[in-house]
């Protein structure tokens, strides 16, 4: 998957902007809150349908503005494709591909996949477990296009049982229903989750001990309800207790991915750049992954990849994204030393962006 050509109108604090990629690198260089962010941001919109900040949409639009625009250009196996994102305040979100308006946003997802790392991967180590679902449910669902469906119909099961315990609802028959749908969609779930982590955790493991010259090793463990058993019988034997706290207290809305260094949780006793270190080695074993298990290979954006890092793990990420493995890059620093070293190691085609108040300047390339 290769973007070559990105249209920006009144998006976040770009009012306009018109810019053709390299289908290697891209380096976007400025000081923070200049725009670099914002411009990964459209990126990510148009493979998601949502800013990764998750903002309402109209959030999004250019202060004092009605409306923001985004359309990419795209080279997907040899076909072109058009991608155009509009929104209007107080008006429905428009969504198109090649001009045809999609309907239904969640059948867009997968098809331009993309992986992106930012400093606000810092709540999937500090964060609630909701974080890591959100991260697991992400990467599935770009790969298995059943998944996110039966994540909806799961949770919309979910919020039937929860509104009868809420009003205390007695009718055996009531809770029969839902139970009965989310133990089906949770089963297929746990399934979904459960051989994506067997595949995806050795190649975490890998990626981590590359960037830390493998002097410490790095885990993940996926922790469910449904290794008790099916959720059925469990939902029946917790009703009494949920019944009493009004919500439900088992089913896979509870599952969690420890983030472990040798044998202690990460959150506890992970220093900085060992935090920044697990979040890098998670971001390109999800990249990894979605090359081997999709048809084309994802964008990769990588937002103040260095910051915290000492200059030896800086030298491993520079010399992991350097290799022909990784597509197209977007990378943004304060840092000029860094992309440039980047640029010394790939030896291709490069884009270098000065950004500088929502505005983008051209400052050096090698282009086709």
């Amino acid at each position: 998957m290769i973007l070559s050509r990105l249209s920006i109108v009144n998006f976040k604090n770009i009012a306009q902007a018109d810019l053709h990629f390299s289908p290697n690198v891209n380096c976007f260089l400025g000081n923070n809150g200049m725009g670099k962010s914002n411009l990964l941001d459209a990126i990510y919109y148009l493979s998601f349908c949502k800013s990764y900040t998750r903002n309402p949409d109209s959030q999004n639009i250019r202060h004092g503005e009605e409306f923001f625009v985004l359309q990419g250009y795209y080279e997907r196996n040899g076909n072109d494709e058009e991608l155009y994102c509009g929104i209007k305040r107080r008006q429905k979100k428009s969504f198109k591909r090649n001009k045809k308006e999609y309907d239904r946003l969640s059948d867009h997802i997968g098809f331009a996949p993309l992986v992106l790392s930012t400093p606000s991967d810092n709540e999937l180590i500090l964060g609630g477990s909701e974080e890591r679902r959100k991260f697991i449910d992400q990467v599935i669902s770009q790969f298995d296009k059943p998944y996110l469906g039966t994540l909806i119909r799961y949770n919309k099961a979910l919020e039937q049982r929860n509104a009868l315990l809420r009003q205390e609802c007695r009718e055996e028959m009531l809770y029969d229903i839902w139970e009965e749908q989310m133990a089906q969609a949770a089963a297929e779930i746990y399934e979904s989750r459960r051989r994506f982590l067997q595949a995806f955790i050795p190649v975490f493991r890998r990626f981590y001990g590359d960037i830390s010259s493998q002097n410490e090793v790095a885990d993940l463990v996926y922790t469910s309800h449904l290794t008790d058993g099916p959720l059925l019988a469990q939902l029946q034997a917790s009703r009494p207790r949920d019944l009493a706290i009004g919500y439900t207290t088992r089913g896979i809305h509870r599952d969690d991915m420890e983030m472990m260094l040798g044998d202690y949780p990460m959150k506890r006793i992970g220093s900085q750049g060992q935090c920044k270190t697990y979040l890098v080695a998670l971001r390109l074993a999800q990249y990894d992954f979605l090359r081997e298990q999709g048809d084309t290979a994802p964008l990769l954006l990588l937002d103040d990849i260095f910051d915290k890092l000492d200059a030896e793990r800086v030298k491993q990420i520079i010399r992991l994204v350097s290799s022909d493995h990784f597509g197209q890059i977007f990378i943004t620093d304060t840092n000029r030393q860094y992309l440039d070293e980047i640029i010394q190691s790939i030896g291709s085609q490069y884009s270098i962006f000065s950004v500088n108040r929502g505005e983008f300047e051209v400052l050096e390339g090698k282009l086709p």
